[in-house]
């Protein structure tokens, strides 16, 4: 009786054994089955946005890039209509069924009020075809068969749609995620009875026998509560710093403000960027960088008060959340300590790194009372401080807050100025010192809006650059410098070669260099007359923008490319090399004066010898006064630009210049050589 009581004991406890490691590997994949639908219902969310951004942005383009968008769109469009029938296999929502009237449930998200998600979901996928298919027939050709017969109205995209789009699935994100936790919490609590009896009757017939199983067991419920607090932790905090990510910020941020707002104080942010993190990325490589970010996110977190929260944004921006900012006197405290924490230097395999930082200061309510807008003026204060050599921090002010409205301004204009073409271009020779000849005219970039007097292109080219208007207003510039330098050359004035300044953002467009050549067949001017100039950050951009790849197919066709403002960059001497460049350009702050600047003097002569080694030309701009063309003589220096030689004068006025040959500048100059070659 006891062997047979003893066997049945045994085979109950392995049965309860069994079911016990059933329950919770079918535990496990349900758990995984459910982020699966969580994360599904995320993407719906960013996808429905994405629609709308590439339709619209499909309508305002051009004509070459609509086809590409479109595209875009229609992957997109088909990932949405993929991804939600998966949501409504893997939910087995049913229509109509009682469900649908229970908050609680996935179905009263798809089919009932306020959400309506299947008539957002369906609706937007529909506007999102139909705009396709009107796209796709104002470019087809006359003879195709592609013909979308619907109103163009009814082919447009409502934003509005979008949003509730969004917000049904932020819904059904939500309502998944307490599902998944109601479901596991009954399975945990099943899990654990089960757990308990076998313990039970385990101790009272053979403990030897289940311990093993029961350390298993153990171990499979510790991994999943770690993978549940890993998953949680993970989702709001950076891989690589440990600190909090834009998720939480997007999350929390909010709640920060309402926070501040009900006790009536103030609330701070303080924005950080480190001033040389690209430079130590493209010199010393990744892995010197993410040692860099790491380092600044532990020196952060320890120099700041224990109630500030630190965010990593992404890159190298990080933002430090001060709930209690009594004072700016306490809050400036805070930063310059921040500040001189991270701006110490970094070991890195026996290497020192000074990265260094810059810091701009919002505070709520003073600067504003949303999130994003005191983002974006703490990122205007930042790049204040960086203005000021970096290294700094620098408040939100009424000037800034003016400065950036004056910006916004200039983006509208300019804008609309690239719809009416109002920008014009000047032309400045380049000429020898040694003969007076003219080796080359630059292009520079003029305007005036209507009603407006003439904003230099100080204030309003890194408006550009940073609106992403630079290209645009590129293309006007070249179609006009190539089409007057083709006159010329059609004329049979000598000009050397036009000079081009040519940005990043313009290289890293992928049909720049067919944009390039096409306006040179278009107009007739050889290749080997035209030169692109380029700064050292435009050779340092890595080989996935494919500004390198361009830069090659461009010398190749026989176009000349020229370092422009050498000197003022931080790796200059490492692209001074006769495969990838034909001239440099000597920056005129090394220039200015140089007659009573030995220490410059020296500079300009190291670097006209280096060129001359290499066999690079070699010329020097912002040369104004007879003192500063007779040093550059002097040392050797044989062509120059600037106002000492000629302003930047129209294309008819340049014309006439090129006509005449300025007998009197050319003797002038020959005169200033024979003193050269006399000083030396």
């Amino acid at each position: 009786m006891i062997q047979r009581a003893y066997v049945v004991a045994l085979v109950i406890i392995a049965s309860m054994l069994f079911a016990s490691f059933i329950l919770l590997n079918h535990l496990i994949g349900a758990q995984q089955r459910e982020e699966h639908l969580v994360s599904t219902a995320e993407i719906q969310r960013a996808l429905s946005q994405r629609i709308v951004f590439l339709a619209n942005a499909a309508q305002r383009a051009a004509p070459e890039r609509q086809p590409a968008l479109v595209l875009s769109l229609r992957q997109a469009t088909e990932e949405f209509e993929q991804n939600y029938n998966e949501l409504l296999v893997e939910t087995r929502a049913v229509p109509g069924s009682e469900a649908q009237s229970n908050p609680e449930t996935v179905e009263y998200v798809l089919y009932s009020r306020p959400y309506h998600l299947e008539y957002f979901t369906d609706g937007l996928a529909a506007n999102s075809w139909r705009l396709i298919a009107s796209l796709q027939t104002e470019n087809a050709p006359v003879t195709s068969r592609l013909v979308y017969r619907g109103s163009k109205e009814r082919a447009q995209m409502d934003e509005r749609l979008a949003t509730a789009t969004m917000d049904g699935y932020s819904a059904l994100r939500d309502r998944l995620w307490a599902l998944s936790r109601e479901r596991l919490s009954g399975l945990v609590a099943v899990h654990r009875a089960l757990f308990a009896a076998t313990l039970f009757v385990l101790v009272l017939v053979a403990l030897f026998i289940f311990r093993p199983m029961a350390i298993l067991i153990g171990q499979r419920t510790d991994q999943l509560v770690e993978a549940r607090n890993a998953m949680a932790h993970n989702a709001i905090h950076d891989g690589l710093t440990g600190l909090h990510n834009r998720v939480f910020l997007n999350y929390r941020f909010g709640t920060f403000l309402e926070d501040a707002a009900a006790r009536g104080g103030r609330l701070a942010v303080i924005q950080f960027d480190l001033d040389r993190f690209k430079q130590i990325n493209d010199t010393l490589g990744h892995a010197a960088g993410d040692q860099v970010l790491t380092t600044t996110a532990q020196r952060m977190r320890r120099s700041g008060r224990s109630d500030n929260v630190c965010i990593r944004l992404g890159g190298d921006e990080f933002v430090v959340i001060v709930p209690q900012a009594s004072d700016n006197a306490s809050v400036a405290a805070t930063a310059e300590r921040i500040l001189r924490m991270i701006n110490q230097p970094i070991e890195f395999e026996g290497q020192t790194i000074h990265a260094g930082a810059s810091a701009g200061i919002a505070f709520f309510p003073d600067d504003g009372r949303e999130p994003s807008e005191l983002l974006n003026h703490a990122d205007v204060a930042l790049y204040a401080a960086k203005k000021t050599g970096g290294g700094a921090f620098s408040f939100f002010t009424g000037e800034l807050r003016r400065e950036l409205e004056e910006r916004k301004e200039i983006e509208r204009e300019l804008v609309m100025s690239i719809a009416r073409r109002d920008f014009t271009v000047r032309f400045q020779p380049q000429v020898s010192l040694g003969d007076g000849a003219v080796t080359g005219i630059e292009a520079l970039v003029r305007w005036q809006p209507p009603g407006r007097d003439f904003i230099p292109p100080s204030v309003f080219l890194p408006v550009a650059e940073k609106s992403g208007l630079m290209p645009a207003i590129g293309r006007i510039i070249f179609r006009e410098a190539i089409g007057a330098a083709a006159r010329w050359h059609r004329q049979g004035l000598q000009f050397g070669r036009l000079a081009l300044n040519a940005s990043g953002s313009e290289l890293a467009q992928q049909d720049f260099a067919n944009f390039l050549f096409g306006t040179l067949a278009e107009t007739g001017l050889p290749a080997e007359r035209l030169a692109l100039e380029i700064v050292e950050s435009v050779i340092l951009d890595d080989e996935k923008t494919g500004i390198a790849a361009t830069l090659r197919t461009i010398r190749s066709a026989g176009i000349h490319l020229e370092l422009d403002d050498f000197g003022t960059g931080y790796a200059s001497l490492t692209h001074v090399d006769p495969r990838q460049i034909d001239r440099i350009k000597i920056d005129r702050r090394f220039v200015q004066n140089i007659q009573d600047n030995d220490q410059n003097a020296h500079i300009v002569r190291a670097v006209i010898d280096l060129a001359d080694r290499l066999g690079i030309g070699i010329i020097a701009e912002g040369a104004e006064t007879d003192a500063e063309l007779d040093e550059l003589a002097s040392l050797g220096c044989d062509e120059v630009q600037g106002f000492g030689i000629a302003f930047p004068m129209p294309e008819d006025a340049m014309s006439a210049w090129l006509s005449a040959g300025s007998a009197a500048m050319r003797a002038s100059a020959a005169t200033t050589a024979e003193k050269g070659r006399d000083a030396a």
